[in-house]
């Protein structure tokens, strides 16, 4: 027997196996935020967009960041902490923001290595698509 045949066969990473995307759903990261991240879709309600732009943190994607942010209240740029370790989102409650509503807020917590963050975040429609407005820090 040749040493390439002795070899067991690589594993190929299906869909499935690829891991749960950073906001939490079952999802692969790919079908779930990365397809927002990619300009693919659009998300449908403030929760989907707060899942994405969570991610987005995770994955350090400022353009999506800056991109999904209201005009009226976009920074110029961002200057994202590399070293920040996040490590879970937990959506705690919702008002308004479906399909249905021009305005929405969700609460949720984000974890982060060393602590986390508790917020109430603001989301309006522009031109038909969710954009983040502000936040309100929680105790």
């Amino acid at each position: 027997m040749s040493r390439r045949a002795a070899r067991s066969p690589r594993p190929v990473a299906s869909k499935k196996t690829q891991g749960v995307c950073p906001c939490g759903l079952p999802e692969p990261y790919a079908d779930c935020c990365g397809r927002f991240h990619r300009g693919e879709a659009a998300a449908s309600t403030a929760e989907t967009l707060m899942r994405s732009r969570y991610s987005a943190f995770v994955k350090r994607d400022e353009a999506y960041l800056l991109r999904t942010w209201h005009p009226r209240t976009r920074p110029a740029a961002l200057d994202l902490d590399p070293g920040m370790r996040w490590s879970g989102l937990e959506i705690l409650g919702t008002a308004d923001g479906s399909a249905f509503h021009s305005t929405g807020t969700v609460t949720f917590r984000a974890s982060f290595r060393g602590g986390s963050l508790h917020e109430r975040s603001r989301f309006e429609r522009v031109d038909g698509a969710w954009v983040y407005v502000d936040g309100e820090f929680l105790d």
